[in-house]
């Protein structure tokens, strides 16, 4: 358990990824981005919230390609409706060339979102990125089993590493790549909304303590084992066999934290 602590916590956030060379470009054309260029989970109030927020506009960027699916995308929004008090929900969809790159870093990946972002936040709009890369994470290691199926690395932006969401939904004849991009997705958004513990403080402990920042309790969307693929395929597979749907949703005491921290 030691291993997949340390593979947590160097594989799954990039929470003190180095924003330096970000702050020469915080005013760019007028535009201020330093509201989103803040720690995972700053925000978990602004996006669950309609305190300061009342339109959510997430801004899809994906590789030539590797488009999510639109009932993937379409559950995704249900997730935001059903979490959060947003009104005006939005999604801009921007293909990208593929960098042609073998493996990313969090911190390539942050360069590229730096290159390519349009959207920040502005007046009662939230702006989210989320990056549908081609590439692996370079610290994947599949003779290990070990491989990274999305991030957070700033308080508005995440990456779902869609070419290993692809590959490893096509090895299971149970579960499909929808199945796998919204379990994705909504795991690594759940941090975005604080969890566990990560801007959203927790009313009662669930905290793994073998995972950081994700949930303890069985069957939780937040389990810290639907961050790798091996793992969230065991997961999603004995779902659909026992309950006859394979994405997990929240247990009660993460929704309770988000219910405390603004949200429903």
């Amino acid at each position: 358990m030691k291993t997949f602590r340390i593979l947590i916590l160097l594989l799954a956030f990039g929470l003190l990824i180095n924003c330096s060379k970000d702050s020469d470009d915080n005013l760019d054309g007028g535009i201020d981005k330093s509201a989103n260029l803040l720690a995972t989970g700053a925000s978990a109030n602004d996006i669950l919230s309609n305190t300061r927020f009342s339109t959510l506009l997430i801004e899809a960027a994906y590789v030539e390609g590797f488009r999510p699916t639109m009932e993937t995308m379409n559950n995704f929004e249900i997730y935001l409706r059903n979490r959060t008090f947003k009104q005006n929900i939005q999604v801009v969809y921007r293909q990208l060339p593929s960098p042609n790159e073998e493996t990313l870093t969090l911190q390539e990946i942050a360069d590229l979102e730096s290159e390519n972002r349009t959207e920040y936040n502005n007046g009662e709009t939230l702006a989210i990125y989320i990056y549908f890369a081609d590439a692996p994470s370079d610290s994947d290691d599949e003779d290990q089993g070990i491989v990274t199926l999305g991030a957070v690395y700033r308080n508005t932006s995440m990456v779902i590493h869609e070419g290993v969401v692809r590959k490893l939904a096509n090895q299971s004849s149970l579960i499909t790549i929808t199945d796998v991009e919204t379990s994705t997705l909504n795991h690594e958004f759940g941090h975005l909304f604080g969890l566990v513990d990560l801007g959203s403080a927790m009313v009662n402990n669930h905290e793994d303590p073998d995972a950081e920042n994700h949930c303890d309790i069985a069957g939780c969307l937040m389990r810290g084992e639907l961050e790798f693929g091996g793992g969230m395929m065991g997961v999603l597979e004995k779902s659909k066999m026992s309950k006859g749907v394979a994405v997990p949703t929240l247990d009660a005491e993460c929704i309770l934290d988000l219910q405390n921290n603004g949200g429903r």
